[in-house]
């Protein structure tokens, strides 16, 4: 970021995303919202020593700039840390946390219709035309007028919003849950309740549940979608790597849905053709869409409360992209070709 914006710009929108999961932690207990937030600290794991050193050097300037603490954990530190053989070490950010994300989104809703608001759910924007100081929207149930038009779907837009569609790029996330796990294997799997990721383009992404019984177990084993089962033996094959002690673990649940990915790997704030929009939060948006919908709300009221770093960077699309990423499976390709030799590294020790 310091290449492309600048140093200022860079620790700006660091320093901005430090300030938002403080102001998340803050909202969540005024608003006493109930979603199992626990401050448990986020584990990454380096599957080879260049892996790790590239880590530490990143969050010692995170350190420096912005003041976030971290620390690096190897050997007899590292086991109190996971059950794993798999990483040669790892970050801890001990101010991260986990939460449960649709309880989260659930409470939002009541929230909002407490103040007032009216949601109309399954109702498909087709298309809308500026009309004088406003917007009139063709609905799948009907026209709507409006003074402002607020776009807040992410890694579901579509093209009824073009502009911002050749701007977001849908990405699958999938997810498994593993049956119920002892209480002895979860702690010695997960002795501190650590939420965890590693430092793999591929990238995995896991924790214990909010009840402690099962492994919450996510990734991309595609850039497309392949159907609930075979993504679910995938994440499967890649957690029993990690835990070889789970190799009868069955799964009992897989889903997935889409994210949305940016040209630049940043979240946006900004207004297209007059219309207003957040969205590109590239897999952090339960603390940055929070933060984000926010400050375009104070936006829409005129409020400089509504200035964010995130809103002066430009928003890029590129000249093939129209919306359908057909290129997705080309980077899955590169990216499991960079993360080989990691990946061979884990088999050779397990």
């Amino acid at each position: 970021m310091s290449a492309r914006y600048g140093r200022e710009t860079a620790i700006a929108l660091c320093s901005e995303a430090r300030d938002a999961f403080v102001f998340f932690q803050e909202f969540i207990a005024e608003t006493r919202i109930e979603c199992e937030f626990t401050r448990v600290g986020r584990l990454t794991g380096a599957f080879s020593d260049r892996q790790l050193e590239a880590l530490e050097a990143e969050a010692e300037m995170l350190r420096r700039e912005i003041g976030i603490p971290y620390e690096i954990v190897r050997g007899p530190g590292l086991r109190a840390e996971i059950g794993s053989e798999a990483y040669v070490g790892a970050r801890v950010l001990p101010h991260h946390g986990g939460l449960h994300p649709a309880k989260y989104a659930a409470m939002l809703v009541r929230l909002f219709r407490e103040r007032g608001g009216q949601l109309h759910e399954g109702t498909r924007l087709l298309d809308y035309e500026r009309s004088g100081a406003g917007f009139v929207l063709k609905t799948s149930r009907g026209g709507v007028r409006s003074r402002d038009l607020v776009v807040a779907t992410n890694g579901y837009t579509s093209s009824a919003t073009s502009s911002l569609q050749r701007r977001i790029i849908p990405v699958t996330s999938y997810m498994i849950a593993t049956e119920e796990l002892s209480a002895a294997t979860m702690s010695e799997l997960f002795p501190k309740g650590r939420v965890v990721t590693d430092t793999n383009r591929l990238l995995c992404y896991y924790r214990p549940s909010p009840d402690s019984k099962r492994i919450l177990f996510g990734g991309r084993p595609a850039y497309t979608e392949i159907g609930p089962d075979r993504s679910a033996d995938r994440l499967l094959q890649h957690l029993r790597l990690i835990f070889p002690a789970l190799r009868r673990t069955r799964v009992t649940h897989s889903w997935f849905g889409y994210i949305g990915y940016s040209f630049d790997h940043l979240p946006h704030l900004g207004t297209l053709d007059g219309v207003h929009y957040a969205g590109g939060y590239c897999g952090s948006g339960v603390v940055m869409a929070t933060w984000l919908g926010r400050k375009l709300a104070y936006r829409l009221l005129g409020s400089d409360e509504g200035r964010s770093a995130f809103a002066d960077i430009p928003h890029p699309t590129h000249v093939l992209y129209y919306g359908r990423p057909w290129f997705l499976p080309l980077v899955q390709a590169w990216y499991q070709l960079l993360d080989f030799p990691a990946s061979m590294l884990v088999a050779r020790c397990l």
